[in-house]
């Protein structure tokens, strides 16, 4: 059988495959896929914020059967929200002592009604993630995060996607903990990622490393690095590799690699299958490394910024979370750009950094690096479940497991993209019995 891209699903797709060959294929001479990190001058950064939040007891034993005792450190979230001048705790919506008086009142009148309306069976059912935000959290708190974060994150007004992927990402507070916290109370330990592991020497990369280098001791395995799939014949069951010139047979084949980009490599694709790649849209990424010579001014995690005056919606500061990234008395941050077209002005993100307190001056900036991303995030639009659900079924009767945060088009973490691979491992096993070797 053939696995398509060596990112966190296929590798943990090829390291739990039992009893059958297989061929791993990756256009990168590395492994990791998004899960990749750079160095330079002394410091490390990641492709943005990638910290391993661990709940599955399955995954939890793969990271201890790669990692020895003290490779990893565990690490308790430190996160805030930037508004109207105010370092507020993370979330907004339980978190509201700080900003001005007005803002106050407003937020929590707007929450107040949201409850009534949903205890009286009065709020409108949510179709849009902008309704989402008001039925559950209000006009207020809507006007002033959750709209404003999510048009700069997502390139478009909340109101053109769906609320399929908020259920498990936005932390939903009670009415005691918004009123605490707009009072002074602070409300902290709410959400997904509260604590999160990294591994101690520094670089989310040392986990797919390790991961890769277990495949590429398996006997049974072939790891083809620095290839592209040219072509993919569905009925023939065959596979074109840029790496050579001839086809190749496969019984089963594994795919990690967005969804739109394997479609394109299926010439003989139905009109309608055609059809529902085309209607899949995606965010785009830019962000900046930065590297500064002086430590950061913040102790945060990571922030996040809503205001539009910002060119940024979130800063991350690898640094503080794990002093490896960066050497003693500097700082490694990842800077993510709502501009996704123009280069980023340094000189204005190095200023903005200042004036919210990330760093002390601008001029403790020593270097920037610009880096692009083509797939970031899936969108949640009304196109998105029935063209999906159309791909993947299709695919599926042609022997064909799409999974992984692009392969199957999902919003999913680092944990959730390994579990997918166990599970490809298991739908391959379904015929690793009748013989067949690829």
């Amino acid at each position: 059988m053939f696995i398509l891209g060596a990112g966190l699903t296929g590798l943990s797709a090829a390291y739990h495959l039992q009893g059958r060959r297989f061929v791993l294929v990756e256009r990168s001479q590395v492994v990791g896929g998004k899960a990749r990190s750079h160095r330079e001058a002394g410091h490390t950064f990641d492709v943005t914020g990638h910290w391993l939040h661990l709940r599955d007891d399955r995954v939890k034993a793969l990271v201890r059967n790669l990692f020895s005792r003290g490779d990893l450190v565990s690490v308790r979230r430190k996160t805030n929200v930037w508004s109207h001048g105010a370092l507020l705790r993370y979330p907004f919506q339980a978190n509201l002592h700080g900003l001005p008086p007005a803002v106050v009142q407003e937020c929590l009148e707007g929450f107040m009604e949201a409850q009534v309306a949903g205890a009286t069976g009065a709020a409108n059912p949510a179709h849009t993630f902008e309704d989402f935000a008001r039925t559950r959290f209000g006009a207020g708190i809507s006007r002033h995060f959750f709209v404003p974060y999510n048009t700069k994150l997502w390139g478009m007004h909340p109101d053109k996607l769906t609320a399929e992927w908020v259920s498990r990402y936005i932390p939903v507070p009670n009415a005691a903990q918004v009123i605490g916290g707009a009072v002074g109370v602070p409300q902290e330990g709410l959400g997904y990622n509260v604590e999160f592991q990294y591994p101690k020497a520094g670089g989310i990369d040392h986990l797919p490393e390790r991961l890769g280098a277990a495949v590429k001791a398996r006997a049974d395995g072939t790891c083809v690095f620095g290839s592209d799939v040219e072509e993919i014949d569905v009925e023939g069951r065959r596979i074109k590799l840029s790496a050579g010139s001839d086809w190749q047979p496969w019984s089963r084949l594994v795919s990690t690699i967005p969804l739109p980009e394997l479609i394109k490599r299926i010439p003989g694709a139905p009109a309608e299958i055609l059809e529902a790649a085309g209607a899949l849209r995606w965010v785009k990424w830019r962000y900046l490394d930065v590297a500064t010579k002086a430590a950061p001014k913040a102790d945060y995690h990571w922030v996040y910024v809503p205001e539009r005056r910002y060119p940024f919606f979130r800063v991350g500061v690898y640094s503080n979370a794990v002093e490896s990234m960066a050497p003693r008395g500097r700082g490694s941050l990842y800077v993510e750009l709502e501009d996704r077209e123009r280069p980023a002005d340094e000189a204005e993100v190095a200023r903005a950094l200042a004036q919210m307190g990330t760093i002390a001056r601008a001029e403790d900036v020593d270097f920037m690096k610009q880096r692009d991303i083509e797939y970031a995030y899936v969108v949640f639009d009304d196109a998105w479940k029935p063209s999906r659900s159309a791909l993947l079924e299709w695919l599926s009767s042609k022997g064909i497991h799409s999974c992984g945060r692009y392969g199957a088009w999902v919003y999913n973490s680092m944990e959730d993209s390994m579990i997918q691979g166990m599970e490809a491992a298991a739908w391959a096993a379904v015929d690793g019995a009748k013989g067949a070797t690829r």
